[in-house]
């Protein structure tokens, strides 16, 4: 087996918490839609999420926050992205294991999140990384086998030179595992067990210690 060489971080839920986009998708959305029909808050963000739902996070669309305010006609996104930026907030292991593992290995971002939203979640990290891509922005698509082999290519690693961590069963162990990457399940509510399930990114250290 080769040494990882690269590892490879989801960006929300598991670098970042959800507080920034939540409030994007369920405030800020919903008031702007509220004021444009002239609708209580409570009714407009039920309609909203009805929108949500209809699109389902099984299709890049649901990712993109620009994709939203062009359908409900809301004008442009970017001053309510800047007024939840302050919400960002990584989880309190984050900043001690990027600057450890930084030292012995190669990281990168590998997210779903667009390239509108990334500069703000990765706000004061980003020089952890030497590479950040976005599947739904740089490849429109979500994370698919071809998004994390070409992924690899770019960074001119095999597949099993590659540690992938992410919150998403499907898109973070499931697809990466295929391709033979060794990925690990944060599961940060501890609802599952096993040898590639982490509940918190601090253990990735030793975890990775023994490739």
């Amino acid at each position: 087996m080769k040494r990882i060489a690269v590892v490879s971080f989801d960006l929300e839920g598991t670098l970042v918490t959800f507080d920034f986009s939540l409030a994007v998708w369920h405030e800020e959305i919903p008031r702007l839609y509220a004021q444009k029909h002239k609708l209580r808050l409570e009714e407009a963000r039920a309609r909203v999420e009805e929108h949500y739902d209809e699109v389902g996070d099984q299709r890049m669309e649901w990712y993109d926050v620009s994709y939203w305010f062009q359908r409900f006609g809301l004008g442009d996104y970017r001053e309510a992205v800047e007024r939840c930026k302050s919400l960002v907030s990584c989880y309190p292991e984050v900043p001690e294991v990027l600057e450890s593992l930084g030292r012995q290995y190669v990281l990168i971002v590998t997210s779903s999140s667009t390239r509108d939203f990334i500069p703000h979640l990765l706000d004061g990290m980003e020089h952890h990384f030497s590479r950040v891509f976005s599947s739904t922005s740089d490849y429109r698509q979500l994370k698919t086998p071809f998004f994390y082999s070409d992924v690899c290519l770019r960074m001119g690693v095999a597949p099993s030179q590659v540690a992938h961590v992410g919150d998403s069963r499907q898109f973070d162990f499931d697809v990466p595992s295929r391709l033979g990457i060794r990925a690990f399940h944060l599961d940060r509510a501890g609802c599952h067990s096993g040898g590639n399930v982490v509940s918190s990114l601090a253990q990735l250290g030793e975890l990775l210690g023994r490739s």
